[in-house]
């Protein structure tokens, strides 16, 4: 119980560890959280510092959920444990303590969590992103069915209902922190892949 309980509360403050606002700090581009969406995430990096920042930016986020997982496994944490895990790294992501606990919307942590869990989870839910994003080019609807499946993924790849509790939970933060491009959507302001768009992650 002990190691579970620090390990949750490491995935937390590595979840905590805003890779938007230091890859902009490092590149010495503007704060993320005061140009374009407003928003500490990849798309907005790279709206504001181009592709390089932005795919670093990604990176670190998938790590932050993927890493915390992977050493749940190791240390052989059962499911509970592991779930808790999960959303730790994906609350710091939203809520970091070391950056007044304003952060992104969580898409590519939450997708560094599936990877971390299972790694045909994350593949499959990658798979239907890249899919969306192909077909309708709308990075945030990608997001958006991608996750909404997610838990759909989880009961057919490892039937846990401790993981699927998680994911579920997950995808229901991910569409309320996505409430303004859904808005954007119902009334067509939400712009395309290629064009600058608005308020996504």
């Amino acid at each position: 119980m002990i190691t579970a309980a620090l390990l949750i509360l490491a995935a937390y403050l590595l979840g905590s560890v805003s890779s938007a606002i230091i890859v902009c700090r490092v590149m010495d581009l503007p704060d993320p959280r005061t140009q374009g969406s407003n928003n500490p995430g990849a798309t907005n990096v790279l709206r504001i510092g181009g592709k390089k920042a932005a795919a670093i930016t990604l990176l670190g986020d998938s790590l932050k959920g993927l890493i915390p997982l992977l050493v749940g496994h190791a240390l052989g944490l059962g499911t509970p444990a592991l779930a808790a895990v999960g959303l730790g790294a994906f609350l710091g992501h939203l809520f970091p303590v070391f950056f007044g606990f304003r952060g992104g919307k969580g898409v590519a942590t939450a997708l560094g969590v599936q990877f971390g869990l299972y790694w045909p989870v994350g593949l499959a839910v990658a798979a239907i992103w890249l899919f969306v994003a192909k077909v309708l080019k709308i990075s945030s609807l990608s997001a958006l069915i991608s996750m909404a499946l997610a838990p759909f993924i989880l009961w057919v790849l490892w039937d846990d209902p401790w993981l699927i509790a998680m994911q579920i939970l997950i995808s229901l933060i991910l569409f309320w922190r996505h409430k303004s491009n859904i808005q954007n959507m119902l009334s067509g302001a939400e712009d395309r892949i290629g064009a600058e768009e608005k308020g996504s992650d």
